[in-house]
């Protein structure tokens, strides 16, 4: 029921929702549309058509590059783990330009096949958080979807309204929700609206438009606070979508498992490698 904007950070209310005309800032998302061109991804999807897709579940198929992960023991090792494809070499260097991606070292890459055809889907989850850092970085391929934020947490949200009487803008400023600056009665019904609205987090839904070729990353609250899903209704055509993860500060320097981490970066960053 509302829609991310990525000029202002803000959650929309969606025009034929009961929220239209509210908004809340939703922080944690970095959109970066035409991230690659359109020559790079038909050379980086033949090159990955060249290697098998694995069955995956909810309809879609895989191919990984990362160790060898048991999340519920909460084991690791590099298994047979050859490091990130040679085709992601110039993908890493280029994230180092964006804002929130300038120390970003991924030390897993996963590409997923999602088809129409076969149903594909993924439900809402969180992302493990005892081997996976703050950054969730992902480039979408081929089509065009909708990434499906959602919230199970017991909070409310607090909306503003989008409208201000200056110039119709959305402007969901502090000035706006203060009840208090209301000098006569004709500006009373003005206030009223304009009062700050609490809702449910549980109800409140939010969709992040991923155009094609677009590279998404989450952290901080959308990473930790809001489950992301795919739904089967967005994929209307074959899309592939390359997630790549960096380590969490378990395996970080000054971690408890720094050595480990330290390994797994050197095989993932030689980029010669193979889907497991």
């Amino acid at each position: 029921n509302f829609t991310y904007c990525p000029a202002t950070g803000l959650a929309k209310g969606n025009e034929h929702s009961e929220f239209a005309g509210w908004a809340f800032p939703f922080p944690g998302v970095f959109l970066a549309e035409e991230f690659i061109s359109e020559d790079e991804e038909s050379e980086i999807v033949e090159l990955m058509d060249r290697d098998d897709w694995k069955p995956s579940q909810s309809g879609r198929k895989k191919q990984d590059y990362g160790p060898k992960v048991n999340f519920k023991k909460q084991r690791m090792k590099a298994g047979s783990f050859t490091g990130l494809p040679s085709f992601s070499k110039k993908i890493v260097a280029q994230m180092k330009a964006c804002s929130v991606l300038g120390s970003f070292l991924p030390v897993e890459q996963c590409n997923l096949d999602y088809m129409p055809e076969r149903g594909s889907a993924i439900d809402p989850h969180f992302d493990d958080w005892w081997l996976w850092g703050e950054r969730l970085v992902s480039l979408n391929l081929l089509s065009k979807t909708v990434l499906s934020m959602s919230c199970d947490s017991e909070d409310s949200i607090q909306l503003f309204p989008t409208f201000s009487k200056e110039n119709g803008e959305l402007s969901p400023l502090g000035s706006l929700t203060q009840t208090s600056a209301c000098k006569n009665s004709s500006e009373e019904g003005i206030s009223c609206i304009l009062s700050p609205r609490l809702v449910p987090s549980k109800e409140v839904t939010v969709a992040i438009h991923l155009p094609r070729r677009s590279l998404v990353a989450l952290y901080g609250d959308a990473r930790y606070k809001w489950k992301h899903a795919i739904y089967r209704k967005h994929i209307e055509h074959r899309r592939i979508c390359v997630t790549f993860r960096e380590l969490s500060a378990e395996f970080s320097a000054g971690g408890r498992h720094e050595e480990l981490g330290k390994e797994l970066l050197e095989i993932a960053l030689s980029f010669q490698g193979r889907p497991v």
